[in-house]
């Protein structure tokens, strides 16, 4: 036993104030650093920190004697978020409320979402994390052995026996070191929520990355061509693809189930010099079904502007409303949050997708399905034989779909829809170069939002920093203008994987057409004169709002010039 431990002394509020220094210049985690620096046992550390905190401590043996409340709580989200809900009774004088079991007291914002999740109320008890993680890990196995057998398994219902179960059991189990790998790449980038993982066949070499908020991050590297052909030749007997074809793009799906969630991947195989590359689209539906039930545009990190005016274009008895910008700006996302705030199931709402990403309580939701001919076209063309209020069409890619969405606007539906365009002013010239009548276009199209999503600077990491004055030139930025702004970036630690940046946040422009602007479209005026009439209008451009955010400290001018211009 050392000196610390014989003087007894508790945690202050000053150890973790020194805890959150250390972690901040050591890029780790806080409750990492300050057990570490405490000198205490597992058991004495947590039994300080409860006390410090006010929780009542947990052990080992108290949550084996206990019983979970996963029908309160689902086994799934208390694997995501390091947590356990526990039933009242085995919890001696917590009253009749259920207790939340928590491993580390310094998580953000596990409590808001616990307060959301859970349909009752609760108190809060702390447990080592490590004795948590182990306890999450012996339930998942009884998860899975209760499914196995038939049983109630809880928040698991109705899965595919035919999907493979991916989880550090399994891994670790692996005797085929391609499966192995292959299995741990998709669990790492499930834990970093990336969307898409990219493996790149080089010279001798296969690189593995994960589009983490929207940029490529490297999570590995494996040596030998030949290894790199069988990590190919593995995702493509997942996605049943033809593993003996190399020399034609190739395109397919595939399910996996990590902790109880059914995770699709839509898989596309591409030829290159040196072999062939992989790229996997992440598609997680429960958490994005869960995510849609409180989708709201204030969740988006729109500026109340940009709310105000999309939720006016949304409030519309009829017409077109647009939402345009690059691949995976949000634009379906910005979508959804304004379809969800006026879901108040009197209107019949129906959409086509491709895929359909959110699901969305009491609305009709049509996947796309090219190959049964099951086009967008002809989906909505059905759709209007449907008695639809609301339509939502996941992308505008053709002539005969945008005839059709513009004509639907013009009988009394309100049609919300996306495009691919730089601004929203590229959108008209888009519409017009696919065929549509001027004067339709412009009697159907209420409002155009155009959108892009910036990276917002690690709240771990963030710290001040001057700006470089050539930056600033390139931004278009006098040192005058910025005298009072506050910039920050992010160090880089490991709540970002060293990148400085965690999370986005959406930054719009929206166009409410006028008269005068509708008679622009219809006579074809030159872009100048709209661009004229719109800042009469008021309009802002989104630049305007991501220089607030910068302004704010919140993202960096490296990422304003990198998704605005």
């Amino acid at each position: 036993m050392n000196a610390r431990e014989q003087a007894g002394e508790p945690l202050s509020a000053a150890a973790l104030q020194r805890g959150r220094a250390e972690a901040l210049a050591q890029g780790r985690p806080q409750l990492l650093v300050l057990q570490e620096s405490a000198g205490l046992t597992p058991e004495q550390f947590t039994r300080e920190l409860a006390a410090l905190f006010h929780y009542p401590a947990w052990s080992m043996a108290q949550l084996q004697d206990a019983a979970p409340a996963f029908d309160l709580l689902p086994y799934t989200d208390c694997a995501q978020r390091d947590c356990v809900l526990m039933r009242a009774a085995a919890a001696a004088g917590t009253g009749a409320a259920p207790v939340l079991v928590i491993g580390n007291p310094f998580a953000d914002d596990l409590l808001q979402w616990a307060d959301y999740a859970v349909k009752a109320p609760f108190t809060v008890a702390l447990a080592h994390a490590d004795d948590l993680s182990a306890y999450l890990a012996q339930q998942e196995s009884v998860q899975q052995a209760m499914q196995e057998m038939g049983g109630d398994g809880g928040d698991m219902p109705d899965l595919d026996p035919g999907v493979e179960d991916i989880s550090l059991i399994k891994i670790s189990e692996d005797s085929s070191p391609v499966v192995k790998l292959v299995n741990s790449t998709i669990y790492d980038a499930l834990k970093f929520q990336a969307s898409d993982i990219h493996l790149e066949c080089d010279v001798a070499s296969l690189i593995i990355k994960y589009r983490v908020d929207g940029v490529l991050v490297q999570a590995g590297q494996v040596q030998g061509l030949q290894m790199a052909e069988q990590i190919i030749s593995r995702i493509k007997v997942m996605a049943d693809l033809d593993i003996a074809e190399r020399r034609v793009p190739q395109d397919g799906r595939f399910k996996v189930r990590v902790k109880g969630s059914e995770i699709d991947f839509r898989v596309s195989i591409m030829p290159n010099i040196f072999g062939e590359d992989a790229v996997l689209r992440l598609l997680d539906r429960r958490a994005l079904t869960e995510a849609a039930q409180a989708l709201r545009l204030e969740s988006l990190g729109l500026n109340a502007d940009a709310i105000e005016q999309i939720r006016r274009l949304a409030a519309k008895p009829h017409g077109m409303l647009l939402v345009t910008g690059p691949t995976g700006s949000g634009k379906t996302t910005t979508l959804y949050a304004a379809i969800t705030e006026i879901n108040t199931g009197r209107d019949k709402i129906v959409t086509i997708e491709d895929p359909v990403e959110y699901r969305l309580p009491r609305v009709l939701q049509i996947p796309v399905n090219e190959k049964k001919g099951l086009t967008f076209a002809r989906g909505l063309r059905s759709i209007l034989r449907h008695d639809p209020d609301k339509i939502m069409i996941g992308e505008i890619r053709d002539d005969e779909t945008a005839q059709i969405a513009v004509q639907a606007s013009l009988t009394g539906h309100l049609v919300f829809t996306t495009v691919h365009a730089n601004n929203v002013f590229d959108v008209v010239g888009r519409f017009l170069h696919m065929g549509v009548d001027a004067y339709s276009f412009a009697a159907a199209l209420n409002g155009i939002v155009a959108q892009r999503l910036l990276r917002l600077n690690c709240e771990h990491c963030a710290v001040d920093a001057a700006p470089d004055p050539q930056e600033l030139q390139d931004s278009g930025l006098r040192p005058e203008q910025v005298a009072d702004w506050r910039f920050m970036a992010g160090k880089g630690c490991g709540h970002c994987r060293g990148t400085g940046y965690k999370g986005r946040k959406a930054v719009a422009e929206v166009l409410i057409l006028n008269d005068a602007m509708r008679e622009m479209i219809c006579t074809r005026a030159p872009v100048s004169r709209m661009k004229e009439e719109a800042a009469a209008m008021g309009f802002r451009l989104a630049r305007e709002a991501a220089l607030d955010l910068v302004r704010l400290g919140e993202t960096t001018l490296t990422e304003l010039n990198r998704v605005t211009y």
